[in-house]
């Protein structure tokens, strides 16, 4: 009941306020795209993402953004409600329970409707909402986007990915999106239903949330675009043979070759983030068009790194190490771009650590909607970065994965303290230190020459999994007992 008080609390104070106080913002998250897979991250890139790269041109662009998780449904809550996943359980994609040596922690399946999602906290103040594509954030449909602030809901619904029907192409066996004419391109369309949203709602402040199922697998592209970039591999001389080199990591508690992709070659995934690309371009050209741009907050990332140790591997992360489903940076970190008409100069660049919970309290600030004091937020508003300042006051970000990923990434949790990282083993302890700014790639363990911050930070991390309730691997019947921090 609290929450709805709070609300139209909220929305009361608000009600005087006129349409140019108040931004729109328009909210888009890729689902699986890797950091180096972006020109603007990337200038030797494979792949061709110009209308991305312009709006990192006239907006910040973040060199060390965080996901808050290595897989997707935690990083998605953590984005809606600004707060660590590991509160309410939903530390791994949900419906996630892969064992391996022990059992994975306890999973919560779903974002609480106590929670007050982004939506919820603009649509208080009077802004029309909007959602597209992949939600994943609830078993059923008491959980879906319309009953967690959303006005209109395009797509978002129980799975986690287009693996029905087409697929990728219309039809599109999706219960909150028609089908369009047959073989139309899911990317494309959602991107045009946004597009709709911003025209009908132009005159009013607006959210619009457009949540892209590419480039998550299946690997599915029009036709045209994925020869086109079979011909360009073939000019570059790109041997997909060549494409793989094998890099040891502990699975299970033995080692084993994982085949991990070093090259970015693969046709039908530079197809999907090209069309991706194109979607975007859309939408900012949208805003462009109707003379919103310099009324609108943009916000572009991922929900956790690319895809590069199973399924195909079709991305390539280096020099970051691992990908999707791992600790290490080619896992968590993103793609992370704001544009802040007012606030952000075009085409600054921070190198400050920041992530995903962060995109919450600074859109509140940015619309000048305020937070209740009694609302827990993790993340704190980059809101003085975007207008010039170096720091921002925080001592460090941490991570929480008590699973076993399915792409191969070990139970783990890591904090992030200036240019030291730590990653805490959860099967047995363990800790490895990196000196990110010496060594991005994390290929040097210098654990045993700096104990005395191994401990401080192995500390800290600790206390922080006490702040957070964090759930840890339990035994198997019958088994050993995990280790416990």
């Amino acid at each position: 009941m609290s929450r709805f008080i709070l609300v139209a609390a909220v929305s009361v104070l608000f009600a005087s306020m006129s349409v140019a106080d108040r931004p729109n913002v328009v909210f888009i998250l890729v689902d699986d795209l890797g950091y180096m897979d972006i020109g603007a991250n990337n200038p030797e890139t494979f792949y061709e993402t110009p209308h991305v790269d312009r709006l990192a041109a006239t907006g910040m662009r973040f060199t060390d953004g965080y996901a808050a998780n290595p897989v997707c449904s935690p990083t998605r809550y953590s984005i809606m409600t600004g707060r660590y996943p590991s509160r309410v359980d939903a530390t791994n994609f949900f419906a996630g329970k892969r064992s391996g040596r022990f059992l994975p922690a306890v999973l919560n399946d779903r974002m609480p409707l106590e929670e007050i999602t982004l939506a919820e906290l603009l649509k208080s103040a009077g802004y029309a909402t909007f959602f597209a594509g992949k939600w994943h954030l609830g078993p059923n449909e008491e959980f879906w986007p319309t009953r967690q602030g959303f006005d209109v809901n395009k797509g978002g619904h129980v799975a986690g990915g287009p693996f029905k029907a087409g697929k990728y192409f219309s039809p599109y066996a999706n219960p909150r999106l028609d089908d369009g004419p047959k073989g139309e391109h899911l990317t494309a369309r959602l991107a045009e239903e946004t597009v709709k949203f911003i025209r009908d709602h132009k005159d009013q402040p607006f959210l619009a949330y457009l949540s892209f199922y590419t480039v998550h697998t299946p690997l599915m592209a029009p036709k045209e675009l994925v020869e086109k970039y079979q011909a360009k591999a073939e000019r570059l001389g790109l041997d997909q043979q060549q494409a793989f080199g094998d890099e040891e990591q502990v699975w299970d508690g033995a080692k084993q070759p994982r085949r991990v992709r070093q090259l970015q070659a693969h046709a039908t995934y530079a197809a999907m983030v090209e069309s991706m690309d194109t979607a975007v371009g859309r939408v900012l050209s949208t805003l462009d068009e109707l003379g919103l741009t310099n009324e609108t907050i943009v916000c572009f990332t991922s929900d956790n790194g690319g895809l590069s140790t199973s399924e195909g591997s079709p991305t390539s992360n280096l020099p970051l190490r691992g990908g999707k489903g791992w600790l290490y940076e080619g896992g968590i970190r993103e793609a992370f771009l704001i544009r802040a008409p007012g606030t952000t100069n075009p085409g600054t660049i921070c190198d400050v650590p920041v992530m995903s919970i962060d995109f919450y309290p600074t859109i509140a600030e940015l619309t000048g909607v305020e937070i209740a004091n009694d609302q827990t937020v993790d993340g704190k508003s980059l809101v003085p970065l975007l207008g010039g300042k170096s720091e921002l006051a925080r001592k460090s970000l941490f991570w929480h994965y008590p699973h076993y990923s399915n792409q191969g990434g070990f139970p783990g949790g890591a904090i992030r303290s200036g240019q030291w990282k730590l990653i805490e083993r959860l099967e047995d302890g363990r800790r490895h230190l990196f000196n990110l700014k010496e060594d991005i790639g994390e290929t040097r363990d210098v654990a045993d020459r700096h104990r005395e911050l191994v401990e401080t930070m192995t500390s800290q991390l600790h206390d922080w999994y006490g702040e957070v309730d964090a759930k840890f691997l339990r035994a198997k019947p019958d088994g050993p007992a995990p280790w416990r921090p």
